[in-house]
């Protein structure tokens, strides 16, 4: 009888065991999959809070963009050939491959049809209607969020 019980006892000491066992496991399986997601949270939040690191950076950087225009176009057919001009040119495509690389895309717009949701018609001019004849000011977008509208003129 005492072996009988003995045994019993071992037994009931094992399916607790076991109980406990299944338990912890349940507990941890828990864990880690909480734990996973709050990387995967932790990731979104962090490519979120460099896309407006981005986004803040492109906004400084786009009116020297407009600038570097500006001056190549004010630059005389005849002095294009001139090394330190060139040499202004190649920084300027520098900095627009630089950014493009980041993500910032111009907006296309000589002969696209105007959509107000990334164009800004500054003019109507003669031409086909409803398409744009030409460019003012370059548009740009990240993330496909405009972050400056392309200033155009329409064809009326």
């Amino acid at each position: 009888m005492k072996e009988e019980n003995k045994k019993e006892e071992i037994e009931k000491d094992i399916e607790e065991i076991e109980k406990k066992r299944d338990e912890y496991f349940s507990g941890w399986q828990r864990e880690k999959a909480d734990f996973l997601n709050y990387k995967k949270q932790e990731f979104e939040r962090l490519k979120g809070t460099l896309c407006i690191a981005k986004e803040s950076l492109f906004e400084e950087l786009i009116p020297v963009l407009d600038s570097f225009r500006l001056a190549e176009k004010s630059i005389p057919e005849g002095d294009k050939e001139d090394n330190r001009i060139n040499g202004l040119i190649l920084i300027k495509k520098q900095l627009e491959d630089a950014l493009k690389g980041l993500g910032l895309m111009e907006i296309e717009s000589i002969g696209q049809k105007f959509d107000p949701g990334i164009h800004e018609a500054v003019e109507e001019v003669k031409g086909e209607p409803g398409m744009i004849v030409e460019e003012v000011e370059k548009g740009y977008s990240f993330n496909e969020k405009v972050l400056r509208p392309a200033k155009v003129k329409v064809g009326k």
